[in-house]
Protein backbone atom coordinates (compact mmCIF):
# COMPACT_ATOMS: atom_id res chain seq x y z
CA UNK A 1 0.00 0.00 0.00
CA UNK A 2 1.11 3.32 -0.83
CA UNK A 3 2.63 5.50 1.98
CA UNK A 4 0.58 8.93 0.46
CA UNK A 5 -2.71 7.18 1.92
CA UNK A 6 -1.08 6.12 5.06
CA UNK A 7 -0.10 9.48 5.86
CA UNK A 8 -3.10 11.03 4.58
CA UNK A 9 -5.39 8.89 7.20
CA UNK A 10 -2.92 9.48 10.07
CA UNK A 11 -2.93 13.40 9.30
CA UNK A 12 -6.64 12.90 9.56
CA UNK A 13 -6.49 11.49 13.06
CA UNK A 14 -4.20 14.07 14.35
CA UNK A 15 -6.35 16.63 13.19
CA UNK A 16 -10.08 15.34 14.66
CA UNK A 17 -8.11 15.32 17.61
CA UNK A 18 -6.56 18.00 17.92
CA UNK A 19 -9.56 20.16 16.75
CA UNK A 20 -11.64 18.66 19.40
CA UNK A 21 -13.82 16.88 16.53
CA UNK A 22 -13.18 13.36 18.35
CA UNK A 23 -10.64 11.11 18.96
CA UNK A 24 -9.80 10.13 15.67
CA UNK A 25 -10.67 6.57 16.44
CA UNK A 26 -13.33 6.14 12.50
CA UNK A 27 -11.96 8.67 10.38
CA UNK A 28 -8.28 7.92 9.23
CA UNK A 29 -9.78 4.34 8.32
CA UNK A 30 -12.98 6.06 6.53
CA UNK A 31 -10.16 8.13 4.87
CA UNK A 32 -8.05 5.05 3.99
CA UNK A 33 -11.09 2.65 3.25
CA UNK A 34 -11.98 4.99 0.66
CA UNK A 35 -8.76 5.09 -1.09
CA UNK A 36 -7.40 1.49 -0.72
CA UNK A 37 -10.94 -0.60 0.06
CA UNK A 38 -8.85 -3.86 1.34
CA UNK A 39 -6.51 -2.08 3.21
CA UNK A 40 -7.76 -4.10 6.54
CA UNK A 41 -6.39 -7.31 5.01
CA UNK A 42 -2.92 -5.48 3.33
CA UNK A 43 -2.12 -4.22 6.27
CA UNK A 44 -3.03 -7.11 8.33
CA UNK A 45 -1.50 -9.84 6.38
CA UNK A 46 2.36 -8.30 7.38
CA UNK A 47 1.55 -9.34 11.15
CA UNK A 48 3.97 -12.34 12.32
CA UNK A 49 1.55 -14.31 14.80
CA UNK A 50 -1.74 -12.91 12.81
CA UNK A 51 -4.75 -11.10 14.24
CA UNK A 52 -7.91 -12.16 16.80
CA UNK A 53 -11.31 -10.69 16.64
CA UNK A 54 -13.74 -10.73 19.77
CA UNK A 55 -17.40 -10.36 18.74
CA UNK A 56 -20.95 -10.29 21.21
CA UNK A 57 -23.42 -8.47 22.18
CA UNK A 58 -22.37 -8.10 25.78
CA UNK A 59 -19.05 -8.07 27.32
CA UNK A 60 -16.11 -7.79 23.61
CA UNK A 61 -14.94 -4.34 25.31
CA UNK A 62 -14.16 -6.07 28.33
CA UNK A 63 -12.88 -9.34 27.37
CA UNK A 64 -10.74 -7.81 24.38
CA UNK A 65 -8.79 -5.71 27.04
CA UNK A 66 -8.34 -8.36 29.47
CA UNK A 67 -6.42 -10.59 26.54
CA UNK A 68 -5.01 -7.89 25.51
CA UNK A 69 -3.31 -7.14 28.08
CA UNK A 70 -2.59 -11.17 28.01
CA UNK A 71 -0.86 -11.24 24.69
CA UNK A 72 1.12 -7.91 25.69
CA UNK A 73 2.50 -9.81 29.29
CA UNK A 74 4.40 -12.08 26.52
CA UNK A 75 6.07 -8.47 24.82
CA UNK A 76 3.98 -9.10 21.65
CA UNK A 77 3.69 -5.21 20.70
CA UNK A 78 0.48 -5.48 19.65
CA UNK A 79 -2.56 -3.39 17.73
CA UNK A 80 -5.73 -3.11 19.77
CA UNK A 81 -8.91 -1.20 19.24
CA UNK A 82 -9.78 -0.15 22.56
CA UNK A 83 -11.49 2.92 22.14
CA UNK A 84 -14.38 0.61 20.95
CA UNK A 85 -14.35 1.63 17.27
CA UNK A 86 -15.36 -1.88 15.93
CA UNK A 87 -16.52 -1.20 12.82
CA UNK A 88 -14.69 -1.93 9.57
CA UNK A 89 -13.69 1.84 9.96
CA UNK A 90 -12.14 1.25 13.71
CA UNK A 91 -10.57 -1.79 12.35
CA UNK A 92 -8.74 0.01 9.73
CA UNK A 93 -7.77 3.31 12.14
CA UNK A 94 -6.72 0.94 14.56
CA UNK A 95 -4.10 -0.77 12.06
CA UNK A 96 -2.61 2.68 10.71
CA UNK A 97 -2.04 3.84 13.60
CA UNK A 98 -0.10 0.43 14.75
CA UNK A 99 1.83 -0.02 11.70
CA UNK A 100 3.75 2.97 12.29
CA UNK A 101 4.80 2.09 15.80
CA UNK A 102 7.88 1.06 17.19
CA UNK A 103 8.23 -1.80 17.52
CA UNK A 104 6.42 -2.68 15.05
CA UNK A 105 3.49 -4.97 16.36
CA UNK A 106 3.39 -8.13 15.74
CA UNK A 107 0.03 -9.38 16.73
CA UNK A 108 -3.62 -7.69 16.79
CA UNK A 109 -6.74 -8.15 18.44
CA UNK A 110 -9.91 -6.25 18.29
CA UNK A 111 -13.28 -6.15 19.02
CA UNK A 112 -15.72 -6.43 16.34
CA UNK A 113 -19.52 -5.08 15.68
CA UNK A 114 -21.64 -8.60 15.43
CA UNK A 115 -23.05 -7.02 12.19
CA UNK A 116 -19.37 -6.29 10.90
CA UNK A 117 -17.83 -9.53 11.46
CA UNK A 118 -18.41 -11.08 8.10
CA UNK A 119 -16.46 -8.33 6.32
CA UNK A 120 -13.88 -7.68 8.66
CA UNK A 121 -13.08 -11.43 8.93
CA UNK A 122 -13.13 -11.71 4.94
CA UNK A 123 -10.54 -9.34 5.10
CA UNK A 124 -8.37 -9.48 8.29
CA UNK A 125 -8.20 -13.74 7.61
CA UNK A 126 -8.13 -13.79 11.36
CA UNK A 127 -5.98 -16.48 13.43
CA UNK A 128 -8.60 -16.77 16.47
CA UNK A 129 -12.35 -15.68 16.10
CA UNK A 130 -13.97 -15.49 19.51
CA UNK A 131 -17.79 -15.51 20.05
CA UNK A 132 -18.95 -14.75 23.21
CA UNK A 133 -22.69 -14.17 22.89
CA UNK A 134 -25.35 -13.28 21.02
CA UNK A 135 -28.69 -11.00 23.23
CA UNK A 136 -31.36 -9.05 21.48
CA UNK A 137 -30.13 -5.73 20.74
CA UNK A 138 -30.68 -3.02 18.37
CA UNK A 139 -33.78 -4.73 16.44
CA UNK A 140 -33.97 -1.82 14.59
CA UNK A 141 -30.24 -2.52 13.31
CA UNK A 142 -29.41 -6.18 13.42
CA UNK A 143 -32.49 -7.70 13.15
CA UNK A 144 -33.59 -10.75 15.38
CA UNK A 145 -30.79 -13.46 16.57
CA UNK A 146 -31.54 -15.84 13.74
CA UNK A 147 -30.07 -13.26 10.94
CA UNK A 148 -27.18 -12.70 13.25
CA UNK A 149 -26.18 -16.77 13.91
CA UNK A 150 -26.95 -17.03 9.71
CA UNK A 151 -23.95 -14.00 9.37
CA UNK A 152 -21.97 -15.96 11.62
CA UNK A 153 -22.55 -19.23 9.99
CA UNK A 154 -21.80 -17.49 6.39
CA UNK A 155 -18.35 -15.98 8.02
CA UNK A 156 -17.10 -19.20 9.74
CA UNK A 157 -17.91 -20.81 6.44
CA UNK A 158 -15.36 -18.02 5.12
CA UNK A 159 -12.48 -18.39 7.46
CA UNK A 160 -9.10 -19.98 6.69
CA UNK A 161 -8.43 -23.93 7.50
CA UNK A 162 -6.32 -23.79 11.03
CA UNK A 163 -8.39 -20.86 12.40
CA UNK A 164 -9.00 -21.11 15.83
CA UNK A 165 -12.42 -20.70 16.89
CA UNK A 166 -13.27 -19.78 20.82
CA UNK A 167 -16.81 -20.15 21.40
CA UNK A 168 -19.46 -19.80 24.32
CA UNK A 169 -20.37 -23.52 25.29
CA UNK A 170 -22.96 -21.81 27.64
CA UNK A 171 -24.69 -20.08 24.66
CA UNK A 172 -26.99 -22.48 22.59
CA UNK A 173 -26.84 -20.34 19.24
CA UNK A 174 -23.14 -19.70 19.43
CA UNK A 175 -22.16 -22.76 20.73
CA UNK A 176 -24.45 -24.31 17.64
CA UNK A 177 -21.73 -22.52 15.25
CA UNK A 178 -19.20 -25.28 15.78
CA UNK A 179 -19.39 -28.10 12.79
CA UNK A 180 -17.46 -30.29 10.38
CA UNK A 181 -14.51 -30.34 12.34
CA UNK A 182 -13.35 -27.05 13.05
CA UNK A 183 -10.59 -25.76 15.10
CA UNK A 184 -12.55 -25.22 18.45
CA UNK A 185 -12.06 -24.17 21.76
CA UNK A 186 -15.44 -23.98 24.14
CA UNK A 187 -14.82 -22.33 27.47
CA UNK A 188 -17.94 -21.48 29.91
CA UNK A 189 -18.61 -21.22 33.52
CA UNK A 190 -18.67 -24.59 35.37
CA UNK A 191 -19.43 -23.14 38.54
CA UNK A 192 -23.73 -22.87 39.49
CA UNK A 193 -23.46 -21.44 42.53
CA UNK A 194 -24.66 -17.94 41.67
CA UNK A 195 -27.08 -19.33 39.33
CA UNK A 196 -31.02 -17.83 38.76
CA UNK A 197 -33.66 -19.78 39.84
CA UNK A 198 -35.25 -19.67 35.81
CA UNK A 199 -34.62 -18.26 32.94
CA UNK A 200 -35.94 -14.48 32.67
CA UNK A 201 -38.82 -13.37 31.20
CA UNK A 202 -36.76 -11.37 28.80
CA UNK A 203 -34.61 -14.96 27.85
CA UNK A 204 -33.49 -14.66 24.01
CA UNK A 205 -32.14 -17.86 22.98
CA UNK A 206 -34.27 -20.63 24.34
CA UNK A 207 -35.14 -23.18 21.74
CA UNK A 208 -32.86 -25.71 20.49
CA UNK A 209 -31.00 -24.55 17.40
CA UNK A 210 -31.15 -28.20 15.62
CA UNK A 211 -35.02 -29.19 16.21
CA UNK A 212 -36.39 -25.68 17.57
CA UNK A 213 -37.68 -28.01 21.01
CA UNK A 214 -38.02 -25.90 24.32
CA UNK A 215 -34.70 -26.09 25.71
CA UNK A 216 -34.23 -27.76 29.64
CA UNK A 217 -31.85 -25.51 31.69
CA UNK A 218 -30.25 -27.27 34.98
CA UNK A 219 -28.73 -24.01 35.63
CA UNK A 220 -29.40 -20.31 34.13
CA UNK A 221 -26.30 -18.02 34.85
CA UNK A 222 -26.96 -15.24 32.97
CA UNK A 223 -29.89 -14.22 30.43
CA UNK A 224 -30.09 -17.63 28.36
CA UNK A 225 -26.22 -18.82 29.15
CA UNK A 226 -26.19 -21.72 31.00
CA UNK A 227 -26.32 -25.29 31.50
CA UNK A 228 -28.62 -26.53 28.71
CA UNK A 229 -30.01 -29.27 26.65
CA UNK A 230 -32.70 -30.65 24.34
CA UNK A 231 -35.00 -33.07 25.34
CA UNK A 232 -35.96 -34.06 21.92
CA UNK A 233 -33.19 -34.09 19.40
CA UNK A 234 -30.52 -34.87 22.33
CA UNK A 235 -28.02 -31.40 21.43
CA UNK A 236 -26.30 -30.40 24.57
CA UNK A 237 -24.56 -27.96 25.85
CA UNK A 238 -20.63 -28.88 25.38
CA UNK A 239 -17.99 -29.74 27.44
CA UNK A 240 -16.08 -26.98 28.18
CA UNK A 241 -12.01 -27.22 27.22
CA UNK A 242 -11.50 -23.79 29.55
CA UNK A 243 -13.82 -23.66 31.94
CA UNK A 244 -14.35 -21.64 35.00
CA UNK A 245 -14.51 -24.24 38.04
CA UNK A 246 -14.95 -20.90 40.85
CA UNK A 247 -16.61 -17.98 40.78
CA UNK A 248 -16.32 -15.68 44.20
CA UNK A 249 -18.15 -12.30 44.17
CA UNK A 250 -16.76 -9.47 46.19
CA UNK A 251 -19.82 -7.58 46.28
CA UNK A 252 -20.22 -4.81 43.80
CA UNK A 253 -16.43 -4.37 43.52
CA UNK A 254 -14.83 -7.06 42.19
CA UNK A 255 -14.85 -11.44 41.47
CA UNK A 256 -12.39 -14.11 41.86
CA UNK A 257 -12.54 -16.68 39.44
CA UNK A 258 -10.55 -19.83 38.71
CA UNK A 259 -10.19 -21.23 35.34
CA UNK A 260 -9.33 -24.41 34.80
CA UNK A 261 -7.30 -24.84 31.22
CA UNK A 262 -5.79 -28.26 29.58
CA UNK A 263 -2.71 -26.92 30.71
CA UNK A 264 -3.64 -26.13 33.77
CA UNK A 265 -5.34 -23.68 35.95
CA UNK A 266 -5.62 -19.93 36.26
CA UNK A 267 -6.63 -17.87 39.59
CA UNK A 268 -7.16 -14.37 39.11
CA UNK A 269 -9.18 -11.80 40.99
CA UNK A 270 -10.26 -8.77 39.15
CA UNK A 271 -12.01 -5.20 40.22
CA UNK A 272 -15.40 -6.30 37.61
CA UNK A 273 -18.19 -6.89 39.63
CA UNK A 274 -21.01 -9.70 38.83
CA UNK A 275 -20.95 -13.16 37.08
CA UNK A 276 -20.80 -11.65 33.73
CA UNK A 277 -17.67 -10.65 34.29
CA UNK A 278 -16.74 -14.26 35.04
CA UNK A 279 -17.55 -15.37 31.60
CA UNK A 280 -15.38 -12.01 30.12
CA UNK A 281 -12.71 -13.42 31.85
CA UNK A 282 -12.82 -16.58 30.35
CA UNK A 283 -13.42 -16.15 27.20
CA UNK A 284 -9.85 -14.03 27.83
CA UNK A 285 -8.40 -17.12 29.06
CA UNK A 286 -9.67 -18.92 26.04
CA UNK A 287 -7.98 -15.99 23.75
CA UNK A 288 -4.87 -15.64 25.04
CA UNK A 289 -4.55 -19.42 25.22
CA UNK A 290 -5.40 -19.99 21.46
CA UNK A 291 -2.95 -17.88 20.76
CA UNK A 292 -0.22 -19.48 22.47
CA UNK A 293 0.25 -16.97 25.34
CA UNK A 294 2.04 -18.77 28.73
CA UNK A 295 -0.39 -19.60 31.38
CA UNK A 296 1.88 -18.24 33.90
CA UNK A 297 1.95 -14.79 32.29
CA UNK A 298 -2.22 -14.24 31.73
CA UNK A 299 -3.38 -14.25 35.64
CA UNK A 300 -0.90 -11.35 36.51
CA UNK A 301 -1.65 -9.96 32.97
CA UNK A 302 -5.61 -9.95 33.47
CA UNK A 303 -4.77 -8.84 37.51
CA UNK A 304 -3.51 -6.01 35.99
CA UNK A 305 -5.60 -4.67 33.71
CA UNK A 306 -8.76 -2.16 33.98
CA UNK A 307 -11.91 -1.47 33.73
CA UNK A 308 -12.93 -0.19 30.21
CA UNK A 309 -14.23 3.12 29.78
CA UNK A 310 -18.52 2.79 30.92
CA UNK A 311 -17.80 -0.86 31.99
CA UNK A 312 -17.73 -0.91 36.01
CA UNK A 313 -15.14 2.21 35.67
CA UNK A 314 -15.12 3.87 39.19
CA UNK A 315 -14.51 7.97 38.87
CA UNK A 316 -14.20 10.09 41.85
CA UNK A 317 -16.09 13.51 41.19
CA UNK A 318 -16.02 16.26 44.22
CA UNK A 319 -14.84 13.41 46.14
CA UNK A 320 -18.04 10.86 46.11
CA UNK A 321 -17.26 7.75 43.72
CA UNK A 322 -19.52 7.20 40.42
CA UNK A 323 -19.33 3.44 38.81
CA UNK A 324 -20.81 3.53 35.35
CA UNK A 325 -22.33 0.54 34.43
CA UNK A 326 -23.10 0.44 30.37
CA UNK A 327 -26.86 -1.11 30.30
CA UNK A 328 -27.38 -1.27 26.41
CA UNK A 329 -30.08 -4.13 26.42
CA UNK A 330 -32.45 -5.94 28.73
CA UNK A 331 -29.69 -8.89 29.21
CA UNK A 332 -26.72 -6.99 29.67
CA UNK A 333 -29.30 -3.87 32.15
CA UNK A 334 -30.56 -7.23 33.99
CA UNK A 335 -26.64 -7.83 34.81
CA UNK A 336 -26.11 -4.36 35.94
CA UNK A 337 -29.56 -4.37 38.26
CA UNK A 338 -27.91 -7.70 39.55
CA UNK A 339 -24.83 -6.52 40.22
CA UNK A 340 -25.26 -3.13 42.11
CA UNK A 341 -27.83 -5.29 44.22
CA UNK A 342 -24.78 -7.10 45.35
CA UNK A 343 -23.39 -3.90 47.20
CA UNK A 344 -26.41 -4.25 50.72
CA UNK A 345 -25.85 -0.42 51.78
CA UNK A 346 -29.27 1.51 50.38
CA UNK A 347 -28.21 2.57 46.61
CA UNK A 348 -28.39 5.77 44.88
CA UNK A 349 -28.59 5.09 40.98
CA UNK A 350 -28.62 7.58 37.87
CA UNK A 351 -30.09 5.88 35.13
CA UNK A 352 -29.74 7.53 31.01
CA UNK A 353 -31.72 6.59 28.08
CA UNK A 354 -31.03 7.94 24.87
CA UNK A 355 -32.25 6.57 21.56
CA UNK A 356 -29.76 7.66 19.21
CA UNK A 357 -28.33 5.48 16.33
CA UNK A 358 -25.50 3.50 19.17
CA UNK A 359 -28.25 2.96 20.77
CA UNK A 360 -30.89 2.24 18.77
CA UNK A 361 -34.10 3.74 18.15
CA UNK A 362 -36.45 1.70 19.80
CA UNK A 363 -36.13 2.00 23.86
CA UNK A 364 -39.00 -0.51 23.90
CA UNK A 365 -36.64 -3.09 25.58
CA UNK A 366 -36.91 -0.92 28.93
CA UNK A 367 -40.00 -2.99 29.50
CA UNK A 368 -37.96 -6.15 29.06
CA UNK A 369 -35.61 -5.27 32.01
CA UNK A 370 -36.20 -6.29 35.76
CA UNK A 371 -36.00 -2.92 37.67
CA UNK A 372 -37.69 -4.33 39.76
CA UNK A 373 -35.48 -6.15 42.63
CA UNK A 374 -34.32 -2.18 43.45
CA UNK A 375 -37.73 -1.30 45.19
CA UNK A 376 -36.79 -0.96 48.90
CA UNK A 377 -33.52 -1.08 47.96
CA UNK A 378 -32.98 2.51 46.54
CA UNK A 379 -32.09 5.68 48.42
CA UNK A 380 -32.70 7.67 45.52
CA UNK A 381 -33.52 7.33 41.77
CA UNK A 382 -32.56 9.53 39.13
CA UNK A 383 -33.45 9.15 35.44
CA UNK A 384 -32.09 11.34 32.55
CA UNK A 385 -31.72 11.61 29.09
CA UNK A 386 -33.34 11.82 25.35
CA UNK A 387 -35.75 9.88 27.00
CA UNK A 388 -35.67 10.05 30.39
CA UNK A 389 -39.70 10.50 30.54
CA UNK A 390 -39.94 7.07 28.95
CA UNK A 391 -37.83 6.11 31.87
CA UNK A 392 -39.76 7.79 34.35
CA UNK A 393 -43.04 6.09 33.02
CA UNK A 394 -41.51 2.59 33.15
CA UNK A 395 -40.54 3.14 37.37
CA UNK A 396 -43.88 4.44 37.71
CA UNK A 397 -45.64 0.73 35.96
CA UNK A 398 -42.54 -0.64 37.84
CA UNK A 399 -44.40 0.35 41.43
CA UNK A 400 -41.88 3.13 42.41
CA UNK A 401 -42.80 5.62 44.59
CA UNK A 402 -43.22 8.89 42.88
CA UNK A 403 -41.32 11.01 45.48
CA UNK A 404 -38.32 8.80 45.03
CA UNK A 405 -37.99 9.12 41.75
CA UNK A 406 -36.41 12.83 40.08
CA UNK A 407 -36.54 13.11 36.33
CA UNK A 408 -34.26 15.43 35.17
CA UNK A 409 -34.15 15.03 31.03
CA UNK A 410 -30.57 17.41 30.92
CA UNK A 411 -27.48 14.75 32.39
CA UNK A 412 -25.25 17.53 33.53
CA UNK A 413 -27.93 18.84 35.41
CA UNK A 414 -29.10 15.32 36.28
CA UNK A 415 -25.73 14.19 37.53
CA UNK A 416 -25.24 17.08 39.75
CA UNK A 417 -28.51 16.47 41.23
CA UNK A 418 -27.81 12.74 41.63
CA UNK A 419 -24.01 13.87 43.02
CA UNK A 420 -26.05 15.58 45.79
CA UNK A 421 -28.60 13.04 47.02
CA UNK A 422 -28.13 10.18 49.69
CA UNK A 423 -24.81 9.17 51.55
CA UNK A 424 -22.22 10.86 50.06
CA UNK A 425 -19.90 8.10 51.07
CA UNK A 426 -21.44 5.94 49.30
CA UNK A 427 -21.11 5.11 45.51
CA UNK A 428 -23.45 7.09 43.10
CA UNK A 429 -24.34 3.93 40.53
CA UNK A 430 -24.83 5.38 36.87
CA UNK A 431 -26.39 2.98 34.36
CA UNK A 432 -26.37 4.87 31.11
CA UNK A 433 -26.74 3.36 27.08
CA UNK A 434 -23.91 3.68 25.05
CA UNK A 435 -24.46 7.61 23.81
CA UNK A 436 -25.82 8.18 27.52
CA UNK A 437 -22.69 7.13 28.76
CA UNK A 438 -20.46 8.90 26.15
CA UNK A 439 -22.62 12.10 26.85
CA UNK A 440 -21.54 11.56 30.78
CA UNK A 441 -18.02 10.87 30.79
CA UNK A 442 -17.29 14.40 28.44
CA UNK A 443 -18.92 16.21 31.69
CA UNK A 444 -16.89 14.30 33.69
CA UNK A 445 -13.30 15.12 31.37
CA UNK A 446 -14.56 18.68 31.60
CA UNK A 447 -14.25 18.90 35.03
CA UNK A 448 -11.51 17.03 35.15
CA UNK A 449 -12.10 13.70 36.46
CA UNK A 450 -12.10 11.36 33.61
CA UNK A 451 -9.75 11.00 30.71
CA UNK A 452 -11.16 11.08 27.42
CA UNK A 453 -12.12 7.02 26.34
CA UNK A 454 -9.86 7.50 23.53
CA UNK A 455 -7.00 7.51 25.67
CA UNK A 456 -8.29 4.85 28.06
CA UNK A 457 -5.98 1.96 26.55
Amino acid sequence: MGSPALALARTAGRLSRRLGRGGGTSLPGKILLRLQPDAVGDLGAGLPRGAGIISATNGKTTTSRLAAAALRAEGWPLVANPAGANLMSGVATALVEGVTRRPSPVAALFEVDEAALVEVARQLRPRVVVLMNLFRDQLDRYGELDRLVDDWVRMIDGLDVGTRLVLNADDPAVASLARRGDDVVFFGVDDTAAALPGLPHAADSTRCWNCSAALDYSAVLVGHLGHWACPDCGLRRPEPDVRATSVTLHGATGIAVRVDTPSGAVEVEVPLPGLHNAYNVTAAVATAAAFGVRLERIGPALRGARAAFGRAERITVDGREVVMLLAKNPAGANETVRTILLDPSPLDVLVSLNDRTADGNDVSWVWDVDFEPLRGRLASLTVTGDRAYDLALRFRYGGFPGELVQVIPDPRRALDAALARGDRRAPLYVLPTYTAMIELREILVRRGAAERFWRDG
